[in-house]
């Protein structure tokens, strides 16, 4: 069980809801693994009568013999003779008058064994519970055969389920609750590598440095974290080692589809196949420029979305013969050298998915981030902001950067930043230009620059709304 259970309370209040309703109910959850799919459901059910029943993968005949004698203990009866589900669910709500919850979690084992299972779930619902009170939830981790099985509208179970709640991250304001000792400043160490995954979240003691969790939990060989990566790409994958081939070509920062097939040897054409598998588990993305206009574009990058892959890529797999004789000079080296820039990189994320959306999000509804380049004395010069967000109504334009470091002068970021500005193609004559900064903390702070308006948020600032979240937050008033 998790240390702490906080910020679910949009998935209990929808539960909590559809229990009222006091009719038949067919509720899917599903969501990656180590997202907290099965915390959120027991802590639903845990003042109500049910019969909770963990799938497993020994086939459908001998987790229906399982379910059944699950089904008689809840009834002090003995077990019926039929291993007929149909049956046995007859038999069960025959004896069962009131309003009950019963739960198939890791639903997506029994799809895996055998297609049929959705079938004789069809049956059931359509036969036996639809008229009666029960609360039935089906529950997954592998997303593509929960999809498949039970949410696609080829399966045979298309149509029937009353509602459904895909399980996301926590957010990183759920960090204050969940590492109260921790500062702004070490809650967004410890976000850069759980991603805001609880069952990650809770292997961190706010007690110890972030070095000595992942010494502790990731990259010691009795660490409760040591071969999550290898056990999460068996359990979602037919072929883990390609796959952990392409994240490791995209974490050396190979972003492009040509750079990522020659790097992992396969050939782009298959590649592309790959890629979508990844992206849909949640663990890499595909981004266009927020000015991109063609949603069909070639111009794309990828990059590992997944905060704790990322780190694994970047830290722990380029020294793992050495981890797995207990060497860790290598890892250490290379985690104080460049953990600061990792972490940069995550703040930018967090900024972009987090603070811009919740604070300028209803003035822009376009948030991202841009590249592009210019022409320097005959060379070819890259550029990059690290967030833009766009009005294409009002024409509005906010330009971001992010720094991870201390005592920032915003007037030289600004200066730096307006003239990246002048080459993002986006209503160029009829725009107006806002600019951003986000730094641990300034030297020096501006509200203007060459007659744009100009954000400072420092850590305190950022701690500040995420603690007291408001409604809206309107770009032309300064919050200092």
């Amino acid at each position: 069980m998790f240390r702490k259970f906080v910020n679910r309370k949009f998935e209990l209040d929808f539960l909590s809801e559809r229990w009222r309703s006091n009719r038949f109910e067919f509720i899917v959850i599903y969501g990656r693994r180590r997202i907290g799919k099965t915390e959120i459901i027991k802590q639903f059910i845990r003042d109500k009568p049910r019969i909770y029943f963990l799938c497993d993968k020994k086939g459908t005949e001998e987790n229906i013999k399982r379910f059944k004698k699950t089904a008689a203990l809840y009834l002090n009866e003995p077990e019926i003779v039929s291993n007929d589900l149909e049956e046995i669910f007859k038999w069960l709500i025959k004896r069962v008058k009131k309003r009950f919850v019963v739960v198939f979690d890791e639903f997506s084992y029994l799809v895996e064994k055998d297609s049929a299972v959705p079938s004789v779930f069809q049956r059931v619902i359509d036969e036996v519970l639809r008229h009666t009170k029960i609360f039935l939830i089906l529950c997954g981790s592998s997303l593509s055969m929960m999809e498949r099985g039970v949410l696609s509208y080829k399966s045979p179970l298309y149509g029937r389920k009353t509602g459904h709640l895909k399980i996301e991250r926590l957010p990183f304001s759920s960090y204050f609750e969940f590492y109260p000792k921790n500062d702004f400043e070490k809650n967004v160490e410890f976000y850069s590598i759980s991603g805001g995954i609880p069952f990650y979240m809770e292997k961190f003691s706010d007690g110890k440095s972030t070095l000595e969790n992942v010494r502790t939990e990731i990259v010691s060989r009795t660490g409760r974290l040591y071969e999550e990566v290898d056990f999460l790409l068996k359990e979602e994958l037919r072929e883990p080692d390609t796959y952990k081939k392409i994240i490791e070509a995209i974490s050396l920062g190979n972003t492009k589809l040509v750079e990522i097939a020659n790097h992992s040897n396969i050939p782009a054409n298959q590649l592309t196949k790959y890629l979508g598998v990844l992206i849909n588990l949640g663990l890499i993305k595909k981004e266009t420029r927020v000015t991109e206009k063609n949603p069909k574009s070639k111009r794309v990058i990828y990059s590992i979305q997944d905060n704790f892959f990322d780190f694994y890529f970047t830290f722990v797999e380029p020294f793992e013969s050495d981890l797995v004789i207990d060497e860790f000079e290598g890892f250490e080296s290379n985690f104080l050298k460049n953990f600061n820039c990792f972490v940069g990189k995550k703040f930018e994320n967090l900024v972009r998915e987090e603070i811009i959306k919740k604070h300028f999000g209803k003035r822009f509804n376009r948030i991202g981030k841009w590249w592009g380049w210019k022409r320097k004395e005959e060379r070819r010069e890259t550029l990059e902001i690290d967030v833009v967000a766009l009005n294409e109504k009002t024409r509005e334009i906010l330009f971001a950067e992010c720094k991870w470091r201390s005592r920032v002068n915003a007037e030289k970021v600004c200066k730096e930043l307006a003239g990246k500005t002048e080459y993002v193609q986006w209503h160029n004559e009829k725009r107006k230009e806002y600019l951003a900064v986000f730094a641990k903390s300034f030297s020096k702070r501006i509200s203007e620059f060459e007659g744009r308006p100009v954000f400072c948020f420092d850590l305190k600032d950022l701690e500040s709304f995420l603690r007291k979240p408001r409604r809206s937050e309107r770009v032309g008033n300064r919050t200092r």
